[in-house]
């Protein structure tokens, strides 16, 4: 049994009791959100919507509501997200591959849409998260496409038109990269310039030592792994040094001292500490 080819669905930021101050921050950074949304599940949530994929803000409910699975982790990403259209065959495929899977689980939120409310509805498989070392991996089955990709929420002020590129920073790309080639097959991931890279629709994931990171970034000089991803405007790709004027990223690990004033910094367990990077950012006229 084989996986289809990997595609981005959307990533995700834990904010946790701090979604005000989050939205704020990101629609500041010149993203449209969408209304808040309250999960069956207990969490809140807002969305930047693009395209084909979407960037998830995630918290916990203001009435003290929480999900146990995202207790344990800081602030900050988490979460990488992949589409499928059959959450039962991604579980049935991952359990062959002996893979550390949790079963499919099923929830909804309230979306009002022309002031009707109707639910949209999801069904996800995700990998064990005490067992996978780079975070929330899961895959999203969208019972109901048609409430969340909605023309009115994905014009963004910063011309965002959808994710770009996920860079893992690790001291053993080999070895993170083998789950996503468990997953999608030994041939959905390539070495290219001493990274491990994998195709995911427009978007691509990428497995980096420190130092060549820090050659292309000038960041994680002292530090042995971490996150980083990128997203793409309508008339432009970002994420390079050539155009720092207008990058969005976040990393995993504090930054050295010099690095700019972040946005949203967040704090946590894991030895673990994310930015917001917000450098020069403008928006797009």
């Amino acid at each position: 049994m084989v996986l289809s080819s990997p595609v981005i669905d959307h990533v995700v930021i834990d904010v946790r009791e701090h979604m005000d101050e989050a939205m704020r921050c990101f629609a500041s950074l010149g993203f449209l959100l969408t209304p808040r949304g309250r999960h069956t599940l207990g969490s809140v949530n807002h969305l930047a919507m693009f395209a084909t994929d979407y960037l998830e803000l995630l918290g916990f409910g203001e009435d003290g509501a929480t999900r146990t699975e995202l207790a344990r982790f800081p602030r900050g990403f988490n979460g990488l997200v992949f589409k499928t259209t059959d959450a039962d065959l991604v579980y049935r495929h991952a359990e062959a591959a002996r893979l550390p899977v949790l079963p499919v689980q099923a929830f909804s939120r309230p979306v009002a849409i022309d002031g009707t409310i109707r639910d949209a509805r999801f069904r996800t498989t995700r990998l064990d998260p005490e067992k996978v070392t780079i975070g929330r991996v899961y895959f999203c089955e969208h019972l109901t496409p048609d409430l969340l990709w909605r023309p009115e929420w994905q014009i963004h002020a910063n011309g965002a038109s959808s994710i770009a590129r996920v860079v893992v920073v690790t001291a053993d790309p080999s070895r993170r990269a083998k789950l996503l080639r468990d997953l999608f097959g030994g041939d959905s991931v390539s070495e290219r310039d001493g990274r491990q890279v994998m195709t995911a629709g427009s978007a691509e994931v990428e497995f980096a030592l420190p130092n060549s990171v820090a050659g292309e970034f000038g960041i994680w000089r002292r530090w042995g792994s971490g996150c980083r991803r990128f997203l793409r405007r309508r008339n432009s790709f970002v994420p390079s040094r050539a155009c720092a004027s207008s990058r969005i990223g976040w990393w995993c690990r504090p930054p050295p001292p010099s690095t700019p004033r972040s946005c949203f910094p967040s704090e946590g367990s894991h030895g673990c500490r994310r930015r917001l990077r917000t450098d020069g950012f403008q928006q797009s006229r």
